[in-house]
């Protein structure tokens, strides 16, 4: 499902037009990201939980020359599907 399919199903599915789901969903997006960025841990009920997680930073091969390079320290967003979520696809 991409985005303007999940527009389209929450437009449906709450009752609203068009425009408004793709605010809704486009808020929700805004939202999630503003609070990663800001270091935060989102938890939505029955779907899951947003975080970031830092990868250290760590030295690599360039697979074509061998050389060794330093890879740094990055910042990653991850998900972690809640209870209920896992629940549903099990049955």
């Amino acid at each position: 499902m991409n985005k303007s399919q999940l527009v389209d199903v929450v437009a449906k599915n709450a009752g609203l037009k068009k425009k408004e789901a793709e605010a809704a969903v486009a808020a929700f997006v805004d939202a999630v990201a503003d609070a990663l960025i800001a270091g935060e841990k989102v938890q939505v009920s029955g779907l899951g939980t947003f975080e970031v997680k830092t990868k250290a930073a760590r030295t690599g091969r360039n697979p074509k020359t061998q050389a060794v390079i330093n890879i740094p320290a990055s910042k990653r967003p991850a998900f972690t599907a809640g209870k209920a979520l896992k629940e549903a696809l099990n049955k």
